[in-house]
């Protein structure tokens, strides 16, 4: 093997020199005649530098630079954001049950990545985690092959999706409501007991599983659309979202949706909201039935429970007493009151009401289930109402 040949006889003489000094020699490098002599030249390879410097980091291609930038601007990195620093005033740091979906440390403990046995972590997490890389791209996340859902339905899962369907599945199910309401056979009679089912934020995964998922709450003789099955090859979260930035690809949709816009696609020929519109994206089709909803829910309080509500998305619990009917919250000790006058049936339509508007792309996830949810809780409220669900020509 030869020594490359930018390296200098000056070069050699150099390192001929630290390396007799090392050995603790005290010859010269060059004889008398100023020759250099003979080397081990495989003893010099390893202090050859290259001749031009010096080392500029920024001149080195990272292949993954676009993928880092990406993921750094999207939601899943803002540390910054109330789903991370949510718990900073807490002492200890994130809860254990709630740091499985807001840090990537309390995910790979969940599921036994870090090596510890799976489950909820068994102390807190430090606030300042975000979902990082080794959250998705972790080498043991392959070993995940089921996913457990609030209504107790096992999915199975490969790969990414386990990551996705781990965090956006809902906190509660349809099971959730039913258990809370099984004992109260009077649909209509306010119980002090009964507190809002909340299902979470950001529940697209339990959108897309649909009725098999058993997220909504199902009304008994009723049949609920399934799993979300998209033509192919469009078949798993990171088929329609990239990973790193979460941004849709819409480009895609367009082989076979005539749209400007995910918001303009259209599913079906037939109106669902009454509208008699088949021109508008089936988004807006599910917003006015929520919409809808939420006005009967507020009529109901008002005309059955003699108690009214006001709901305020940017507050737990979310619904809140209006004793006076005046149309603003009302105050406790300078807090704002949570509604208690809820009834079975109260409580099971608020419930499907929150969980289809918590999801905002129900309309692309689901749109067939979140239709249905929304239909059978304006039905079931229209009864004590005394409402004729013909006059409001939707369609389930």
């Amino acid at each position: 093997m030869r020594c490359p040949k930018a390296v200098s006889s000056a070069f050699v003489v150099t390192t001929l020199a630290i390396l007799s000094f090392a050995a603790g020699g005290s010859a010269s490098a060059q004889d008398s005649a100023g020759t250099v002599p003979e080397v081990d030249e495989e003893v010099l390879l390893p202090y050859v530098l290259p001749e031009a410097g010096p080392f500029h980091p920024e001149d080195i291609e990272i292949e993954n630079s676009d993928a880092i930038a990406a993921w750094y601007r999207s939601a899943h990195a803002d540390d910054a954001a109330e789903a991370f620093r949510h718990w900073d005033e807490d002492e200890g740091g994130i809860r254990p049950a709630c740091s499985v979906c807001h840090s990537g440390a309390g995910f790979r403990s969940f599921h036994g990545l870090d090596g510890s046995a799976p489950g909820i972590p068994e102390t807190p997490i430090e606030v300042g985690g975000v979902v990082d890389c080794g959250t998705c791209h972790n080498q043991n996340l392959g070993t995940v092959t089921e996913i457990a859902f609030p209504s107790g339905l096992m999915h199975p899962v490969e790969g990414v999706e386990a990551a996705c369907m781990t965090c956006h599945q809902g906190r509660t199910a349809g099971v959730t409501v039913e258990e809370a309401i099984a004992a109260l056979p009077d649909l209509d009679a306010p119980n002090a007991e009964l507190r809002f089912v909340n299902p979470h934020y950001a529940t697209a995964a339990a959108s897309w599983l649909g009725g098999y998922g058993g997220a909504g709450y199902h009304y008994e003789g009723r049949d609920y659309y399934g799993r979300f099955f998209h033509a192919a090859p469009v078949s798993t979260c990171v088929s329609c979202h990239d990973p790193h930035s979460l941004e849709v690809a819409f480009e895609p949709c367009q082989t076979c949706h005539l749209a400007d816009s995910p918001d303009e696609i259209r599913i079906a020929r037939q109106s669902y909201d009454g509208s008699g519109n088949t021109g508008q994206g089936i988004r807006t089709d599910i917003a006015n039935n929520a919409a809808l909803l939420l006005s009967v829910i507020g009529r109901y309080a008002d005309e059955v429970t003699g108690v009214p509500i006001i709901y305020d998305g940017g507050s737990y619990p979310y619904f809140f007493t209006d004793a006076n009917g005046d149309g603003a919250v009302d105050q406790a000790d300078g807090r704002p009151v949570a509604y208690a006058s809820w009834t079975p049936r109260l409580l099971r339509a608020a419930y499907n009401w929150k969980l289809v508007t918590s999801d905002p792309g129900a309309f692309a996830h689901n749109p067939p289930y979140a239709l249905q949810l929304l239909y059978d809780s304006i039905e079931d409220l229209s009864g004590p109402l005394g409402m004729d669900m013909a006059d409001l020509h939707l369609l389930r």
